[in-house]
């Protein structure tokens, strides 16, 4: 218990002397401007975006239902829209949405890519990124951390009062636990305040209506950020006892929040592109497209391997033409060439994310020594606004397009006659009522489970990080000296 007290008066003494800057004031209040309106813009973008996305995905459901009688096969081509909503999370940590798009059209034998991001709509500031609380939490607070931290020991050696502390019985363990107690208190003064707001608009989003997974989600969201600002508290004191003075202190910490937060995460994102080079989106296409061809074009009649199967159903059912098969041939092939089509797509999309896995995977590696890249991806995983979210949207859609072409080659099949009509015949038709077979697109996020298996990495390294330096404070203690 005394050596809590010792702990705590240093602590408090400390938080004292950091509010007689008028400069801390400032600051703070600076910060806590901007998380109000990080707050705002969040919520903001979250009910513009989602209330957007609903909208359209109802009229695209309406289009597509009110329909005429028509040809399925045309139907197909007629397509239908994926949106995708953003999870509330995402009001807090915006991650990589802004660039990525939220929009999907699809059609028969063709595979599309997400369109309508913000960015694209956006001018060039976006790219310098948006204020969002994660960001503050991530990168401002670090280093209001540093600029209260730097002088915390520093100071007491450059005037003399070091010695005198620990003259008086203060062990050099009480002295850093006070030290990083003391900075952590003033820090919770917009950790605190900024995590009820967090909740409050989370439960407001959801009216109230949780899930356990969401939750789960959140209380990891508010667990590793404070983990991660602790973190940044035992760097600050610890360089300010290792430093001669406050002067060096300040270099020192302000170099390691550059490199932190600037310079290491754009230097492995360029290395990670350069190492596991990707090929461009027309290459990309092109090589699907060629790979099509080679496997036969579903659109030719005189195709070989379409000929080869045509000349099997014949085989089959004894018959001579494909207008006396007891289903309509049309709709069997292109069955047959959607079910080829979407294979190769798969095959090469596959491909083309094994590329980006070993991208991440080498960014991933690096937060092993960088505990703010660690705390970005953990913290986009958990809001859903990271790269693999926006992969799995992608394969949730290709997923509802290739059964809706499906469904339509099968009602063509079945219902749709191998005569082809006259000149002045009614052209071959179903009933629109038949629209309704295909259900409306809805896109689910990732679970938490999932979350944690694809950011395990992240949450090593954080744990790893933050044990590494509880034990330098042991070392520490036993080592450092009042000169």
């Amino acid at each position: 218990m005394k050596f809590l007290h010792t702990e705590f008066l240093i602590a408090r003494h400390f938080k004292k002397s950091v509010f007689k800057n008028p400069a801390v004031f400032i600051i703070t209040i600076f910060i806590g401007i901007l998380l109000l309106y990080a707050a705002f813009s969040g919520w903001e973008n979250y009910t513009n975006q989602n209330e957007t996305s609903e909208k359209y995905q109802h009229e695209s459901r309406k289009d597509w239902l009110n329909n005429p009688d028509k040809n399925p096969h045309r139907m197909a081509h007629y397509g239908n829209f994926a949106f995708r909503k953003s999870t509330s999370l995402s009001v807090f940590e915006f991650g990589m949405e802004p660039f990525f798009g939220n929009a999907i059209f699809l059609e028969a034998h063709k595979q599309n890519t997400a369109n309508f991001s913000e960015a694209g709509f956006s001018n060039s500031m976006l790219r310098f990124g948006e204020i969002s609380i994660a960001m503050v939490l991530q990168v401002l607070l670090p280093l209001l951390i540093f600029f209260l931290g730097f002088n915390s020991i520093a100071y007491e050696r450059e005037n003399g009062t070091l010695k005198l502390l620990l003259s008086q019985g203060i062990s050099w363990k009480q002295l850093l636990t006070g030290k990083i107690m003391g900075i952590a208190s003033v820090i919770m003064l917009l950790f605190i305040p900024t995590v009820i707001i967090l909740v409050l608009v989370w439960l407001a989003l959801q009216n109230f209506n949780i899930s356990v997974d969401e939750t789960l989600k959140m209380l990891l969201f508010i667990v590793f950020h404070f983990i991660y600002l602790i973190f940044f508290c035992i760097i600050a004191v610890l360089i300010s006892a290792s430093a001669k003075t406050s002067k060096k202190a300040l270099i020192s910490l302000i170099g390691i929040w550059l490199v932190f937060t600037i310079i290491l995460p754009r230097t492995t994102q360029a290395i990670g592109a350069y190492l596991y080079e990707a090929p461009s989106k027309i290459q990309f296409n092109s090589d699907i497209e060629k790979d099509i061809l080679k496997q036969g074009d579903s659109h030719n009649p005189n195709d070989p391997h379409y000929k080869a199967i045509k000349d099997s159903l014949l085989t089959v059912y004894k018959v001579d033409s494909v207008q006396k098969l007891p289903f309509n041939y049309s709709g069997f092939i292109m069955t047959e060439g959607e079910k080829i089509s979407s294979n190769i797509y798969k095959k090469h999309l596959e491909e083309l994310l094994k590329i980006y896995e070993e991208q991440n995977s080498f960014s991933k590696a690096v937060s092993f020594l960088n505990p703010y890249i660690a705390m970005k991806n953990l913290s986009m995983g958990l809001s859903n606004t990271d790269y693999d979210s926006y992969i799995d949207f992608q394969k949730q859609a290709e997923d509802y397009r290739y059964d809706m072409a499906q469904k339509m080659n099968g009602l063509q099949i079945k219902y749709i006659s191998n005569k082809k009509p006259g000149a002045t015949d009614k052209p071959l038709t179903i009933d629109k009522e038949h629209w309704a077979d295909v259900d409306e697109f809805h896109y689910e996020p990732k679970g938490i489970w999932d979350v944690l298996k694809s950011e395990i990495i992240s949450i090593i390294s954080i744990i790893l990080w933050i044990s590494l330096l509880f034990a330098l404070i042991r070392i520490a203690a036993k080592n450092l000296k009042a000169i």
